[in-house]
């Protein structure tokens, strides 16, 4: 489960250093796509495998499942952290995300997600106030 949040640097070649915490479950491959609200998702591969055998079960018939699919799935690149820990992000993720030096790398159980600082910054302060303010039962059985 990845968990926390973590502030590494993106190198001038597009590289980062992965969390610490988070290496031991990506050292068998990561996969990289567009995330929701312009992230990165970085999904150990093994779970990205599990995703993907879910998705092919949605309809064909379903025009938003293959729009959702596609941008998805099109987006997807598979790394290997090198010896320290380093991964690649592809320069289109890196302009979807808006990505430079200053990156934030959260947890969000299943996965982990990249943002740009200044973006995550944002995000949050919106949604802490949201989260605050829940008055009403979000997640069945949670609260």
């Amino acid at each position: 489960m990845f968990l926390g949040t973590y502030e590494p640097k993106l190198d001038d070649k597009g590289r980062m250093f992965l969390p610490a915490r988070f290496r031991e479950d990506m050292e068998g491959g990561i996969v990289l796509t567009r995330g929701q609200e312009h992230c990165v998702y970085a999904f150990p591969a093994a779970e990205f495998e599990n995703m993907t055998a879910e998705l092919r079960r949605a309809p064909l018939s379903s025009k938003q499942a293959r729009d959702w699919i596609r941008v998805m799935l099109s987006g997807a690149y598979k790394e290997v952290p090198d010896k320290q820990g380093r991964i690649s992000v592809p320069a289109d993720l890196r302009k979807y995300a808006g990505l430079d030096r200053e990156l934030t790398v959260i947890g969000a159980g299943s996965r982990a997600e990249i943002w740009n600082s200044s973006a995550w910054r944002e995000y949050l302060a919106v949604q802490e106030e949201v989260f605050s303010s829940t008055a009403e039962e979000v997640i069945p059985g949670m609260f």
